[in-house]
């Protein structure tokens, strides 16, 4: 059966949740003086005053003097997975933004704000969340992952080769490849404990890329790579201390095109192959 709450406790609460009415009548400006906002709903205006400056409950103030309530700090941790579930884990610097807006929310004066460090201890206060570094993961390339298309893709390459005995040598995979301009590597964000390693984040598709074709033989060697960068005009100084082997190509946007795969077919491909 629930416990039997006392008289005092019950009044205590009656009196927490006219605290919450007058609090919310002065910032709706229904209220103009906190000493009139005390008399109508009938609490102590020094208890009224505490609250406006941020001071909460003391029913609902954990023992360790945390900025957000129990509550508060759920609500963090589920945003943080819904994010995390879509590709987006955020930045600790994400989160605490997030943390100072819940407190900001409040209408407290003045505005309390968690610390350089919360995050760290926010994140060791929750088993679900670990802080990782993150790896670019290209959004279309995520969105291709799906393991019966890419079993009955190889089963189907297998069956080819075994059916026309084809040899390794004469076997090759090219794909494309890109990277944008500028972009930092990794970054550190907060995501589920139960990943292991760096976690993948979504790469978004609207940025200025140089892309690579890359080409392997199935015996294990590789052909040089072709770089295509966003431009009009080639300038061959760019490229100094390169690889001579290497080929460099322009394109409006930095991505292949017909023409660019038709002249690294003759120009790369079938010689480096036929030689």
């Amino acid at each position: 059966m629930p416990p039997i709450r006392s008289q005092s406790s019950r009044n205590s609460i009656e009196k927490e949740g006219r605290i919450l009415l007058a609090i919310q009548a002065i910032q709706n400006k229904e209220i103009s003086a906190i000493r009139e906002a005390a008399r109508r709903f009938q609490v102590p205006e020094s208890t009224l005053r505490t609250r406006l400056r941020g001071i909460t409950f003391r029913a609902e103030t954990r023992a360790n003097g945390h900025k957000l309530t129990q509550i508060e700090e759920e609500s963090l941790q589920k945003w943080i997975l819904s994010m995390d579930s879509r590709g987006s884990a955020p930045r600790p610097s994400t989160v605490r933004e997030m943390a100072n807006l819940l407190l900001e929310k409040r209408g407290t004066t003045p505005v309390v704000s968690v610390g350089k460090n919360w995050v760290t201890e926010f994140v060791k206060r929750h088993p679900l969340l670990s802080s990782r570094f993150s790896k670019r993961y290209n959004y279309e390339r995520a969105k291709c992952e799906d393991p019966k298309v890419i079993g009955e893709w190889f089963n189907l390459v297998q069956k080819t080769i075994l059916q026309f005995g084809i040899d390794p040598d004469d076997v090759y995979n090219f794909d494309e490849t890109g990277f944008a301009m500028g972009l930092t590597a990794t970054a550190k964000v907060v995501t589920r404990s139960e990943y292991y390693g760096r976690r993948a984040l979504l790469q978004p598709g609207n940025r200025e890329w140089v892309t690579v074709i890359e080409c392997i033989n199935a015996s294990g060697w590789a052909l040089p790579l072709c770089v295509i960068f966003k431009g009009k005009v080639f300038i061959e100084s760019w490229f100094d201390g390169l690889p001579e082997d290497w080929r460099f190509e322009v394109s409006p946007n930095g991505w292949t095109s017909d023409e660019i795969g038709l002249r690294w077919l003759k120009k790369l491909f079938i010689p480096t192959t036929s030689s």
